[in-house]
């Protein structure tokens, strides 16, 4: 795969995730994640974020019963949108990002 296939990859990867959630990255990892190290790196940490805020996502709905989870729910959609944006300029630009409040579930 070229650098600018990469790229793309990764940067798709990083936009589909405020749409789609963990599904984009998912795929993303499954299908085109063995063919370089950029898109690989990518992926499994678009991968790991949306799984991270997939729980937190869960959690803050359990927590509505208290009438906070609303206000976790809140804040996970911001920080998705954000913090996904932030990785597709640095995808877009050839560079290595890192989210912060990530856990580490796939190297």
């Amino acid at each position: 795969m070229s650098p600018a296939d990469e790229k793309l990859w990764a940067t798709l990867v990083h936009v589909g995730g405020i749409f789609f959630g963990f599904l984009p990255a998912l795929l993303g990892f499954l299908i085109v994640g063995n063919r370089g190290p950029f898109v690989r790196g990518h992926t499994a940490t678009a991968l790991n974020f949306q799984l991270t805020m997939l729980i937190a996502s869960f959690v803050g709905g359990i927590l509505t019963l208290v009438f906070v989870g609303i206000f976790v729910i809140i804040a996970v959609s911001i920080l998705v949108i954000i913090f996904s944006i932030l990785a597709a300029v640095a995808a877009n630009r050839g560079q290595a990002y890192t989210y912060p409040l990530s856990i580490t579930f796939v190297r």
